[in-house]
């Protein structure tokens, strides 16, 4: 059995990757926790069986010590990332690392080298490289069913509350506090796109804004906080009454508190972020953004993200010189039309867990890496670190309106890092 160590227990560290714990206590134990806010902090150590003195406050606390087990969960916000990640591959522990690996474009290119450096197994939480849908969809692409890629058209639909509740209201909504959307939730994407193609990303443009979760765009009658009066809270559908005090089959009751009573929740949207008016709120992240990228060999791709859909889920259609590919990940389907009148359509095996499966299968390939003594992984910081360019790029363009070159960029990037040393 692995013993490991978590850096941040919030949503992530705590439902993500500590519930695998309590599913599969011979795989692997939880024998230490860092974390500031003493709630958050006692709830997983209880859970956990965390004895006292493997309970700290602060991430310094816990790596200044000896080497306490094999490997440490870093799942902290993002702009908490670079220091302990640089410590513990001093360390020497095997490392899985939250999404993004930092904010700062050349702190994570000193990730992705450090790791190189020093032979460790650092994976970094792309999770949707291991969901099997897909991974199937990989598959597919691989043996050439529709030939050549051509180009792509890749949406991610963020959903009108999910936007709401994270990039409004919560943790990542301000990208000086954490990061910008193309960063922060679509990095996924960026690095699914670069999976999925094989191929180098040549250049990048990029379009988007925040334009409508905004105070100008507050109804009359609203108020600061849902529950201060508001007298267009009841058709609202953004309402934090609505969302938070009612039993519903999502995961924001379990974020905004601790403890999931309505009494504790009750509190939470009078007193905290989670009960502000959508409209009102100190959020600047896009709620809508287009992202255009040239791959090697000619290969195009269109991508939107935008908060302005009913349901959360990925669609996309990937064309081919034999064929297309129309994947839905919320239906599991790929449905594979080729040119010579055939029709496929598969429907990926599941697995338990969130994001289709994913954080149940990252969980499993880490653990296994670990016991293999392997410093190498689907999701490596040298992969992912490729992959985040073209997060940042993106976000570049997004701001100066210019087309950037991934080649020019980094190299840019690789010279401000030599000036920081």
């Amino acid at each position: 059995m692995m013993k490991a160590a978590l850096i941040g227990a919030g949503s992530r560290g705590f439902y993500a990757y500590g519930s695998y714990a309590l599913q599969y206590p011979h795989e692997i134990q939880f024998i230490a926790v860092a974390e500031p806010n003493k709630e958050k902090r006692e709830k997983f150590a209880e859970t956990h069986n965390i004895p006292e003195n493997m309970r700290f406050e602060d991430w310094t606390e816990l790596l200044e010590k000896e080497q306490l087990c094999e490997a440490l969960l870093i799942c902290s916000p993002d702009r908490n990332h670079f220091k302990p990640v640089m410590k513990a591959i001093e360390k020497g522990y095997s490392i899985l690392l939250e999404k993004p690996m930092s904010p700062v474009p050349h702190e994570t290119l000193k990730i992705a080298e450090a790791a190189s450096k020093h032979n460790t197994l650092l994976t970094v939480c792309h999770v949707m490289r291991y969901a099997p849908f897909y991974q199937a969809l990989k598959e597919v692409i691989d043996q050439k069913a529709i030939g050549e890629i051509v180009s792509i058209q890749w949406n991610e639909n963020v959903g009108y509350f999910h936007q709401a509740h994270s990039f409004v209201r919560g943790n990542w909504r301000n990208s000086g506090e954490s990061s910008p959307m193309i960063l922060q939730k679509s990095c996924h994407d960026m690095d699914m796109l670069a999976w999925l193609i094989g191929k180098e990303c040549q250049s990048v443009s990029s379009y988007g804004s925040l334009s409508y979760f905004k105070k100008e765009n507050a109804p009359e009658g609203s108020t600061y906080r849902c529950l201060d009066g508001c007298k267009v809270e009841k058709e609202c559908p953004y309402s934090a009454a609505k969302w938070y005090l009612h039993d519903r089959d999502v995961w924001p009751a379990n974020v905004i508190s601790a403890d999931s009573s309505i009494e504790s929740r009750l509190k939470a949207i009078q007193e905290g972020p989670y009960g502000r008016c959508v409209y009102h709120c100190d959020n600047d992240v896009v709620d809508h953004q287009v992202v255009n990228l040239l791959f090697d060999n000619d290969v195009t791709v269109a991508f939107t993200m935008t908060a302005f859909t009913k349901e959360t889920f990925r669609n996309f259609k990937i064309m081919g010189t034999k064929g297309e590919i129309n994947g839905n990940d919320a239906k599991n389907e790929l449905e594979i039309n080729y040119f010579s009148g055939k029709k496929e359509m598969i429907h990926p095996e599941t697995v338990d867990g969130g994001h289709m499966g994913a954080d149940t299968s990252i969980m499993a390939d880490f653990i296994h890496s670990v016991k293999q003594k392997s410093n190498s992984s689907l999701t490596s910081a040298i992969v992912s670190a490729q992959s985040h360019m073209i997060a940042y790029a993106a976000e570049e363009s997004r701001v100066t309106g210019a087309i950037v070159s991934l080649k020019e960029y980094v190299e840019n990037l690789k010279e401000i890092k030599e000036e920081v040393l």
